[in-house]
């Protein structure tokens, strides 16, 4: 891979190097399956990255006989997610009801997680992960697709592969490049995200207030912190100085908020997520499959799109790899398969994203909070906390390696 132009063969050709991608690329390995995965950054270390990894992720990896080394990586548990409001307290999903040992959370820094899949997959021969990858272009002959064209520090390369995944995210370049348009829905928010010095101090994971909803994530020396705000009102935000947001995290935070008046100097140092969420009507075409983001972008909330991505490629290493590990290309009705067992909890979730948890954030910057009526529903029900931390944790259609 060192000249300037370069051809390779291979079964699999793995676009994307998140959680769906390489948690592919582990599982196709496995079974023998030459793989390559194409990264386009040098490494993975990109702050502001969905950090949650569920009982599910834990269970598959359990499988797989590598959660002992996962664990022992520093990470943080969560139990409960817990909303904290002007009016009280609310458990929203309550995860020590779920089956022992995986039942909570664990936060991981996301490039942890995922250099600890590269290490865990380099132990296969028929595994490499290629970083500074980026792809130009989907090689199509005829209506099959049979491989990409990246570019590299060393020049341009070339894959040929009997199966493309699609796992680039919900700017998918391979989805692009295969036509293949996703379907919007109406997001309910967009979020900013920062950082806090954090001192030996607690702060509740979400935290909801007039006009915003706050989630803070347990970094050990800092905390990361997302804003939720009313779709597209970035702009209009922008009209006023920084200290808005103090000002109104103050209801419920102020220890963040006196650090925040004193750590953020501009709107700069406040990075915009513009949150979308979409699906694939076709996830698929002969030669090429999506998965995770690139297939169904979700809302950030719950961390839901890291959990089914990885269940996305489970499923589809599963279905699809013993036909690679043959030398067979699979069949459009295998693709649709792997689709069509996937997709609904997807969509599903995503309606709850959109209608049910619309609720907890607010619609405008001005709004007075009132407390959502799925709060006063869940807070006095185990069994929705209980099913709540289901739905979020282990998922709707579990997958098995």
């Amino acid at each position: 891979m060192d000249s300037t132009k370069s051809e390779e063969t291979v079964d699999c050709v793995v676009v994307g190097g998140g959680p769906a991608g390489m948690m592919a690329g582990l599982l196709l390995a496995r079974q023998g399956v030459n793989v390559r995965v194409l990264e386009k950054h040098p490494d993975f270390l990109r702050d502001f990255r969905g950090d949650t990894i569920h009982p599910s992720t834990m269970k598959v990896m359990d499988e797989l006989g590598i959660v002992g080394r996962f664990l022992n990586i520093p990470h943080r548990r969560m139990k409960t997610v817990a909303v904290s409001a002007p009016d009280g307290e609310s458990v929203f999903a309550d995860f020590s009801l779920l089956p022992e040992p995986y039942n909570y959370v664990a936060f991981m820094p996301q490039w942890d997680f995922l250099d600890f899949l590269a290490e865990e997959a380099r132990a296969y021969p028929s595994f490499e992960l290629i970083r500074e990858a980026q792809v130009t272009e989907l090689l199509i002959k005829g209506n099959q697709a049979h491989g990409v064209r990246y570019t590299t520090p060393h020049g341009e390369q070339t894959l040929t592969a009997r199966l493309v995944i699609g796992a680039d995210g919900r700017h998918s370049t391979v989805r692009t490049r295969a036509w293949l348009a996703p379907v919007e829905s109406d997001a309910p928010m967009d979020v900013l995200w920062f950082r806090i010095s954090r001192d030996d101090d607690q702060v509740p994971f979400v935290s909801v207030g007039s006009g915003f909803t706050i989630v803070a994530v347990d970094r050990g020396s800092y905390w990361q912190l997302a804003y939720c705000i009313p779709k597209g009102e970035y702009d209009h935000l922008r009209t006023y100085p920084t200290s808005v947001v103090a000002d109104r995290i103050r209801q419920t935070i102020p220890n963040i908020a006196e650090r925040f008046t004193q750590e953020i100097e501009s709107w700069d140092d406040l990075k915009l997520l513009s949150v979308s969420v979409n699906h694939l009507k076709c996830w698929h075409r002969p030669g090429l499959l999506c998965i995770g983001d690139a297939a169904h972008a979700m809302s950030p909330a719950g961390g839901v799109g890291i959990n089914l991505a990885i269940q996305d490629a489970v499923a589809a290493s599963r279905m699809l790899g013993p036909g690679l590990a043959a030398g067979k290309t699979p069949t459009e009705a295998l693709l649709r398969r792997v689709q069509k067992r996937r997709e609904r909890p997807a969509r599903i979730i995503q309606a709850g994203q959109v209608k049910i948890l619309a609720d907890l954030y607010p619609k405008h910057l001005d709004d007075t909070y009132k407390t959502p009526a799925a709060a006063k529903i869940v807070r006095r029900s185990r069994w929705l906390q209980k099913t709540a931390a289901r739905v979020i944790g282990i998922g709707l259609r579990p997958e098995r390696v």
